[in-house]
């Protein structure tokens, strides 16, 4: 367990200070893990969530043949037209991936507003680091505001036996997705805050026409049917991915059918994916299958226990405020399914109603992941997709926006939960 933390603290401080070569530090990471004997190669590769990189790759196809199509243009001409000057186009777009990303996952979510953030900062002049940096965190936030919003949502709501409804009111309280609400206004009045210096009026509003609605369609389609396949249970854990994947070759065949040269759709299509990004994501899977397997997840989930005593608060403060914290660096997904049945022990040991814990664990866990440019699949994706068109973001760029977001979204939530729901 010793050498997998210090491996684990050593790959994080790398990631962090080399953000030109994550991908590789994080390999090298995941073939020490297996040469040290911490994981074996069969786990570390099942560790990989494959149906996340499918969705990823099919997602990026997607959102290629979308931006071919002149769409995105045409989006940020009517975003522009209504907004009077620079910072409200920011938090226009930063508001409009959360309203997505309620239903879809984030990473989907932010692959397919981030063209249009590229368009509206080409025709401003601006740069677009900050304004994907806005967009990836707000996708992240209201991850927890439905049950079909973020992979850990759907555990809790496992868990607790919640299905969709239940998001909005629980046992005839208010539930997550209004804790979720609040925190997103709060956070978008401190992105207001942030970017009150950038009072440059909008011009350059075109009237840009779309050359083919069909990739616009299939777009549509993607979010339509990872909603529809949300309710679907039991199915197989590649669902998403396959619905990502088979959306993208339809639209690859009909480009390629179009223009008469299929082999050239596929050749550019799959040009555009980003598999820095995609290698960078499965060598993190399989350092935190490495150190889940190292026990260290489970002894961090114990020391939670051993902390918390009998005080309902600092029970509840630790699990969100903790939760926060570890992941800032640490994908929520394993630590949500490890802390989940501590949280349900607990809940028991105290004879209480486990919904406030649950709902902290998730406030924490969705939104820890903000603090750091490492810390969600989302922000990894945006600063793939500026890397990808020239621009190279550093941690103090993401930190600078993403902490005081961060903080004024989960304490909002801290305070709503605790008064509804103690």
């Amino acid at each position: 367990m010793a050498l997998a933390v210090i491996l684990f603290v050593l790959t994080y401080i790398l990631l962090l200070a080399l953000p030109k070569y994550r991908a590789y530090v994080a390999l090298v990471s995941a073939i020490l893990f297996i040469g040290t004997g911490i994981i074996s190669p069969v786990k570390a590769v099942e560790g990989i969530d494959w149906n996340v990189l499918m969705m990823i790759t099919g997602t990026m196809g997607t959102v290629y043949l979308f931006c071919q199509s002149r769409m995105p243009e045409k989006m940020a001409d009517v975003i522009l037209e209504r907004m009077p000057d620079v910072k409200w186009v920011i938090v226009s777009l930063a508001l409009f991936a959360g309203i997505i990303s309620a239903f879809v996952d984030n990473v989907a979510t932010v692959l397919m507003v981030a063209p249009i953030a590229l368009t509206v900062a080409k025709r401003l002049k601006i740069s677009p680091i900050p304004i994907i940096i806005a967009i990836a965190v707000s996708s992240n936030l209201q991850g927890a505001a439905t049950l079909v919003g973020d992979t850990t949502a759907i555990m809790m709501g496992s868990q607790a036996g919640m299905d969709f409804i239940d998001f909005f009111f629980f046992h005839g309280r208010p539930s997550m997705f209004w804790f979720t609400e609040v925190g997103a206004i709060v956070s978008g009045f401190i992105l207001l805050w942030q970017f009150r210096d950038k009072n440059e009026k909008v011009t350059d509003v075109l009237n840009t026409e779309v050359n083919d609605y069909v990739p616009s369609i299939l777009l549509f389609g993607t979010v339509l049917l990872l909603i529809v396949a949300s309710f679907i249970n039991p199915k197989p854990k590649i669902t998403n991915g396959l619905i990502c994947i088979s959306i993208m070759l339809i639209g690859i065949v009909f480009e390629g059918i179009k223009n008469h040269g299929l082999i050239d759709s596929f050749r550019e299509t799959f040009g555009s994916i980003d598999f820095f990004t995609l290698l960078l994501l499965a060598s993190l899977f399989m350092v935190i299958a490495g150190i889940k397997e190292a026990g260290v997840i489970d002894s961090l989930a114990a020391l939670f226990v051993r902390l918390s005593g009998n005080s309902l608060i600092l029970i509840y403060s630790l699990i969100l405020w903790g939760s926060v914290l570890i992941s800032a660096f640490i994908d929520n997904i394993p630590y949500v399914a490890t802390m989940l049945p501590v949280v349900a022990g607990i809940a028991s040991y105290m004879q209480i109603d486990p919904t406030l814990l649950y709902f902290g664990l998730l406030s924490g866990a969705t939104l820890g992941g903000n603090l750091t440019p490492i810390g969600a699949s989302a922000n990894i994706t945006g600063i793939g997709i500026l890397r990808k068109n020239g621009y190279e973001p550093s941690t103090q760029d993401f930190m600078k926006i993403s902490v005081p977001f961060t903080l004024s979204a989960v304490t909002s939530a801290y305070i709503l939960i605790w008064v509804f729901w103690s």
